[in-house]
């Protein structure tokens, strides 16, 4: 005999999995619903939904000067990429840090700051 033309071959497969995960593996996802958990459901489905909507709406695109771009490029936090001593622009993290601290990059720091930060700091900058 076959074991699916066995009248019993799915409630020995339950048994079978429940023994091996457990009881709750085999119950009805509806036996343990309520109408808290419903409520809560449905709270977390709009949640996501307005979250879906942000996101969608972050990645339309907007014409600037005749170029499509992201809508989230101009929402985002714009970072000084370019030195305002050498006019250098740079995508590397060390710069990031110098034009945090002193704004200016990493090379113009070694060649103007390092060593003199008091004079810096009290506004010198050398001359173009």
């Amino acid at each position: 005999m076959k074991k699916h033309e066995d009248p019993n071959y799915i409630a020995k497969l339950e048994q079978a999995i429940a023994k091996k995960y457990g009881e709750e593996t085999i119950q009805n996802p509806k036996g343990n619903w309520d109408e808290e958990k419903e409520k809560e459901y449905e709270d977390q489905i709009k949640k996501l939904s307005k979250k879906e909507q942000m996101m969608e709406e972050l990645d339309e695109m907007v014409e600037v000067d005749g170029i499509l771009m992201s809508k989230k490029l101009f929402t985002r936090e714009s970072t000084k990429r370019t030195c305002p001593v050498c006019a250098e622009y740079s995508f590397k993290i060390r710069d990031d840090v110098f034009m945090n601290k002193f704004e200016c990059c990493y090379r113009c720091y070694i060649q103007w700051i390092e060593g003199r930060e008091d004079r810096w700091k009290t506004g010198w900058r050398p001359n173009k």
